[in-house]
């Protein structure tokens, strides 16, 4: 090993209304102080009680990618486990997200878009 993986970081229009959005979602803490970022208009942070690091960088002229579009492909994704996926559904489509696709009944995975266009899926836990 040779490197730990320190953040991962997310090319938007709007970084801390994207970082709004994912705490939101998974909570945590928007913007904490940390001698590794520089915080400016251009650059936000979502630090996670687990340790990760998610940034948000503003990238001028941001193409949002467009599942499943080839021609702008969805670079990467995230997926989120959740208890239930309907009520989740609810609560991520009130803070601007969009579904890219519901599924079939019974499947245990949705399709969604932030509000800048990144896809990402959640999950429902399986039990035990």
């Amino acid at each position: 090993m040779i490197a730990e993986l320190e953040c991962v970081v997310l090319d938007c229009s709007d970084p801390l209304r994207l970082a709004g959005f994912y705490q939101a979602v998974i909570g945590g803490v928007v913007n904490q102080p940390d001698a590794r970022w520089s915080l400016d208009d251009d650059w936000a942070t979502l630090h996670l009680s687990s340790g990760l690091v998610i940034c948000f960088q503003r990238v001028a002229d941001y193409r949002p990618p467009r599942w499943p579009d080839p021609s702008r492909p969805q670079q990467f994704h995230l997926d989120f486990g959740v208890a239930e996926l309907d009520q989740a559904q609810e609560q991520v489509l009130s803070w601007g997200a969009t579904v890219l696709d519901a599924g079939s009944a019974g499947r245990s995975w949705r399709i969604y878009a932030d509000p800048e266009g990144h896809p990402f899926c959640l999950v429902r836990h399986r039990r035990s």
